[in-house]
């Protein structure tokens, strides 16, 4: 058996600690009040044929009080009750010190895996691990209602980045960085103005980037079609001195050739900048800037050949990598890359195809960029085509006083995921009994979310300058308070969910892939949209329903399940449960009909939603991956491939990696077996850590969260 610790660690249970206990309260009695050798392993023995997988140690205590009662040991009952409250007073005081010294002794693989981005070896690392355990204790404890916590703990809900709540800082933005470029903006109390030229213009972005990610603890995202506007300015620069040097001497079409390179070389510099920057810088919370770049070629952009070039560039030298610290080249964690289609661009004759025929090859190789479809997005969002904040979390639509859209600059609150398999294993069929748990536990998480919003209240600009006065988010004064911005739709706060598929298949029988199944998990998502959408008309917030990236929530939320409902068949006994509305990834689905399928629920999903598809080696795929992005413009709002292909990044060898004769990943070009230089893991799952074995399997690796 398993006991759960008030923390949320998880330890074998010791039948000594419960002899030691009572043991220790036994003192405190005399005579017949005394709780003898038999009694007490009683009380063990009656314990242990619960038969649980896994308890709450402070129902194991309830147990020993109730036992101890029924043993009319009222005396006993008593001092152990106050042992308990004494023991309960010397917890409040720290609950911390044994997570953070594993974590410097590099003992704490919890941590450890929690986050691939983060290397917990780094003393900059861990002073931000430290930091996030001490903040998860503070909100377990004292920050959050005691209903709540035991929620997460029970795994009805996941109260997402408790490690950040301690600090009022928000989820993930989209960086107003039109305004920070052509209105300047201050760092660390200097102003910075607005850049002259294009390479300047790059350097500016990776600084705010850099400030930004620095300043909270979700994704961040920026639209490249800004910086447009200062390849132009380098452009009509260099051609002003060229001319100034060479009119009359040289032809006008030698000089504009001579002025064409050189834009070509600003360029070229610039995207490198970009890149090697972000991959090279480090924030405060111990990683790269989680980064995404929003490739977006508008129609009504008076800068559009100038983006075309920028987005150009960024596809070529995402192609050829990032060399690693023993010269191969690699493909780079961040930033992140956001392709979208439209008519211009959707393989079907435009004009700008070949942006498109280039994104298509990055992808076989470097399995970014992901895909938006300007034509399904426009159909789901207003007319508006704008970037996810970060990986796949969305705004809605939302009108300045002027009566204009407006997307950057605005930002996600946070976000509380709910557990919907639980429910289901729970109902056991029954309809009623689901939708009112449902509700029930809708309202938890409402009250949950909540405790997010009104951490923020009340904040003042001064927390982080860069967001609040010199214009990622906002122009305050220094002193003004937040709120504003927290109300009305202009940010969001999210209702995540996970399991659609299990959710179904323990109701019904059946996937939801099936007429049945549909039916039901569209009602149910429908359930859902209509929830966040009464709230957001009662609260006046920006509640948006989410389908949670977190891969690691479908890890934990299975096991918990599992452990205390057992093997359930396709559902628990997986190990994993599916990413929001996905289709399991074992169901025999082609990738059109999987896209076709899910797009639905996606759009019931405008608060964040992605769908992947897996191409089996993609780079002898050129064709069938450019019919698929095709077929995503005309079909669906977003998507990304996966493959199965692996990737050393030590060596550079790209095929199957091999497991040794002590069953682990190795790569049988140079050997490595370092799993965080190794690119074993799928995009499906985005699980970078530690993998492990999988229980009764002795040829089968799966990864901690997912799968292979």
């Amino acid at each position: 058996m398993k006991v759960i610790k008030r923390d949320g660690r998880t330890i074998d249970f010791d039948r000594t600690k419960i002899e030691v206990a009572i043991e220790k309260a036994n003192k405190e009695v005399k005579g017949k009040e005394k709780a003898t050798k038999e009694e007490i392993n009683e009380i063990i023995s009656y314990i242990e044929d619960l038969g649980k997988k896994r308890m709450l140690v402070e129902d194991i205590q309830d147990v020993i009080e109730e036992k101890l009662m029924e043993f009319d040991r009222y005396e006993l009952a008593k001092k152990y009750i106050v042992y308990r409250y004494t023991r309960a007073l010397v917890r409040k005081s720290n609950t911390t010190d044994e997570s953070i010294l594993g974590l410097i002794r590099n003992e704490n693989k919890e941590l450890a895996e929690e986050n691939s981005n983060k290397n917990t070896m780094l003393a900059s690392t861990q002073r931000d691990y430290i930091a996030g355990e001490v903040s998860r204790d503070l909100t377990r404890r004292i920050l959050l209602p005691e209903k709540i916590s035991k929620a997460h703990d029970e795994g009805i809900l996941h109260f997402h980045d408790a490690d950040y709540f301690v600090q009022p800082i928000f989820n993930c933005c989209l960086i107003n960085i039109e305004d920070m470029l052509d209105n300047g903006t201050a760092m660390n109390g200097k102003m910075i103005e607005s850049p002259k030229s294009f390479q300047v213009a790059c350097t500016v972005t990776t600084q705010i980037i850099a400030a930004v990610a620095s300043n909270q603890y979700g994704g961040q995202s920026v639209d490249l079609k800004h910086l447009g506007k200062y390849l132009r300015r380098s452009h009509d620069k260099f051609k002003k001195r060229l001319t100034e040097k060479y009119g009359g001497k040289l032809p006008k079409n030698v000089i504009e050739d001579m002025v064409n390179d050189r834009v070509k070389e600003e360029v070229a510099a610039g995207v490198q900048t970009i890149q090697y920057q972000i991959n090279t810088l480090m924030t405060t919370n111990g990683q790269s800037p989680f980064v995404t770049l929003f490739l977006h070629l508008d129609e009504d952009d008076e800068y559009i050949e100038e983006n075309a070039m920028i987005i150009e560039e960024v596809l070529k030298q995402r192609i050829q990598g990032i060399k690693n610290e023993v010269g191969v080249y690699v493909t780079p964690a961040f930033p992140k890359l956001i392709y979208v289609l439209d008519e211009h661009n959707c393989l079907k004759g435009g004009k700008y195809d070949y942006l498109t025929k280039l994104a298509v090859k990055c992808s076989a190789k470097r399995m970014y960029p992901d895909y938006i479809s300007a034509k399904k997005m426009k159909e789901n969002y207003e007319g508006n085509v704008f970037s996810p904040m970060g990986c796949r979390s969305f705004l809605a639509p939302w009108k300045d006083e002027n009566g204009n859209y407006k997307f950057e600059g605005r930002f996600n609150q946070g976000v509380v995921s709910i557990n919907l398999p639980q429910i289901g294993i729970i109902a056991q069929g029954d309809e009623d009994k689901f939708w009112k748990l449902f509700d029930e536990r809708l309202e938890l998480c409402k009250e949950a979310i909540m405790c997010r919003h009104y951490a923020l209240l009340g904040t003042k600009s001064d927390i982080s300058p860069v967001h609040w006065q010199n214009g990622a988010i906002a122009r305050l004064k220094k002193g003004e308070k937040i709120d504003k911005y927290l109300y009305g739709g202009y940010s969001s706060i999210s209702l995540g969910y996970i399991g659609i598929y299990e959710l179904t298949k323990v109701m019904k029988g059946v996937s939801h892939t099936t007429k049945e199944g549909h039916d039901f998990a569209i009602r149910v998502m429908k359930h859902l949209e209509e929830t966040v959408n009464r709230w957001k008309k009662e609260t006046n917030i920006g509640f948006a329903l989410y389908g949670t990236p977190a891969e690691s929530l479908c890890y934990r939320f299975a096991r918990i399940d599992r452990e205390k409902f057992g093997d359930i068949p396709d559902v628990t006994d997986k190990g994993y449960y599916t990413n929001s509305y996905h289709v399991d990834v074992r169901e025999k689905i082609d990738a059109f009909t999987k896209l076709k399928f899910e797009s639905e629920f996606q759009s019931l999903s405008k608060g964040g939603a992605i769908s992947y598809i897996e191409v089996p080696n993609m780079k002898n795929n050129l064709q069938a991956l450019e019919e698929v992005v095709k077929y995503i413009y005309d079909n669906i709002q977003y998507a990304e491939f996966n493959t199965k292909s692996d990737y050393c990044q030590v060596c550079g060898y790209d095929g199957e990696m091999i497991i040794n004769d002590k069953n682990e990943w190795e790569c049988p070009q140079c050997g490595n077996k370092d799993h965080a230089k190794m690119n074993v893991v799928r995009r499906t799952c985005g699980y970078l850590g530690e993998n492990f074995w999988n229980v009764g399997k002795t040829k089968e690796i799966k990864s901690r969260v997912m799968h292979l």
